[in-house]
């Protein structure tokens, strides 16, 4: 399948069944997988059943689709069905275990065939344009992602075009709702650390990314991007025991970080 940028418009995740496990990827602690679905397509499998839990899928969904709606690129998403009969044929029993264990829907990511990672030396010598790589940094300043530094960029270059990827570290306070879901106010002041970020030496031109992108979010946009997570992702917690109320939880966090600037590098000026 040609790999192509999310699309707003899906208001749901397509769901593809898992034909083939392929190989792993041991670039991170997760060990997801490359796999081929039924509609023919090859993805990167994020699996429910590795360590991070299901939170991680949440993150990517969302911080992908708000990704796209800021114009930058990230590989469509699918909910991959997987049967777990398919670990028989795997002789890994690492994998096997994580095949098991991952029953259900999980996360695919269109695969970019022939992209490369981008490091250190391919961004000074071929690096973003100014304005798009400030709406990256803007991104994850918003969505307080944590891993886009020079030691783990999650940055591809694929066909000469710059992909973000890899959002799971996004969106941190949502690990903290196992006693119920916590104030909106606290992350929507919680600052920001740029100071490794790979794009740092654009970080002068994030205040007018700023403005460009703030107006294309707002409350009808993160229901929007929510609304693609399936529920059986929304694991249950004190105060917001259903889909729909965990959905309007995020969606309140994202209008109330939306609302300061505490978390933008130099605040906005």
């Amino acid at each position: 399948m040609t790999a192509t940028p999310a699309q707003a418009e899906e208001t749901v995740l397509p769901d593809v069944f898992v034909t083939r496990y392929v190989t792993p990827l041991r670039e991170g602690g997760s060990l997801p997988g490359i796999v081929e679905g039924d509609d023919l397509g090859t993805y990167v499998c994020k699996f429910r059943g590795a360590g991070q839990g299901l939170k991680v899928l949440v993150a990517e969904v969302i911080v992908s689709g708000l990704a796209e709606r800021l114009g930058l690129r990230t590989p469509r998403l699918v909910a991959l069905e997987l049967d777990p009969e398919i670990a028989r044929y795997e002789a890994d029993e690492e994998v096997q275990d994580l095949l098991n264990a991952s029953a259900g829907l999980n996360l695919g990511v269109d695969f970019l065939p022939g992209a490369f990672g981008v490091d250190g030396a391919v961004l000074d010598a071929d690096g973003p344009a100014g304005a798009e790589a400030a709406r990256v940094i803007w991104l994850d300043a918003f969505c307080a992602n944590v891993d886009r530094s020079w030691r783990n960029p999650n940055l591809l270059l694929w066909h000469g075009d710059l992909w973000v990827i890899d959002h799971g570290a996004s969106l941190y306070f949502h690990h903290g709702w196992a006693g119920g879901v916590t104030d909106p106010q606290r992350f929507a002041r919680q600052p920001w650390d740029s100071s490794d970020h790979v794009l740092g030496r654009h970080l002068d031109e994030v205040a007018a990314a700023d403005a460009e992108v703030s107006p294309l979010l707002d409350r009808a946009a993160f229901a929007s991007v929510v609304a693609r997570v399936p529920d059986e992702w929304l694991e249950p917690v004190p105060g917001a025991e259903t889909p729909e109320a965990l959905r309007a939880a995020y969606v309140d966090f994202l209008v109330a970080r939306l609302g300061t600037r505490q978390w933008l590098p130099g605040g906005g000026a």
